[in-house]
């Protein structure tokens, strides 16, 4: 017999690859846009999800916490490269590379939003049901890379926004924003939790925010 499981688990790396897929395309597509065809050279602005999967953040990792039955899923993709040097104006097009990725799974949410309405009025039940989960992905994903931490997308915005001065301290937080992220995610809410204090940053800042702007979606189309 078919583990029912398995599928499970397929009906949610669809909407993953394909929100993960049209991020980082989108940074690629944005620079050379913008005069850096590194990306497009490397074959990174591209539909395919292989280009852009990282064998230890898009599947070991993920991987190992679905083993691990810890209760959620936490990876990342390969980075596409970017030379901020050939931009046209490397601060101003720094911060609409880096905001592309979000911008791409905003509108990823957006489009899997109206095809939910479509389905739920054709009675497609297991579409709905990959839809749903492609709108909480991409939102979880916008609101996540947001953060204003490098390396994630938010952390770049934000090199862009502050004074030079402030911009090149900042930016010195690159080489440990990952250590920072895991600390975020694993280590403080277990450390507080055996303290009973039970601080989780990244229920705060990423999925309090999902389930408020997934919320009003629901509402709005009348299927929560």
């Amino acid at each position: 017999m078919f583990d029912l499981s398995i599928l499970n688990y397929v009906f949610i790396a669809i909407p993953i690859l394909v929100a993960i897929t049209f991020h980082e395309a989108a940074h690629g597509w944005v620079a050379w846009k913008l005069g850096d065809d590194t990306a497009y050279r490397l074959g990174r602005v591209s539909f395919n999800p292989i280009r852009h999967i990282d064998f230890i953040g898009t599947i070991l990792v993920p991987a190992l916490l679905v083993l691990s039955g810890v209760g959620f899923i936490f990876g990342w993709a390969k980075p596409v490269p970017v030379h901020f040097g050939r931009l046209g104006s490397p601060r101003r097009d720094m911060i609409m590379v880096a905001g592309a990725g979000p911008g791409a799974n905003i509108i990823l949410a957006i489009l899997s939003t109206v095809a939910l309405v479509l389905s739920q009025s054709f009675g497609l039940n297991t579409l709905s049901s990959i839809l749903i989960i492609s709108i909480e992905i991409n939102i979880l994903l916008a609101i996540f890379n947001m953060l204003p931490l490098p390396p994630l997308d938010g952390g770049r915005v934000a090199t862009g926004l502050l004074p030079s001065e402030l911009a090149t301290r900042f930016s010195k937080l690159e080489p440990f924003g990952l250590f920072i992220i895991v600390g975020l995610i694993f280590i403080v809410p277990r450390v507080t939790q055996e303290m009973g204090l039970g601080i989780d940053p990244f229920d705060w800042l990423v999925v309090s925010p999902r389930e408020f702007v997934t919320s009003i979606i629901y509402n709005f189309i009348g299927i929560r």
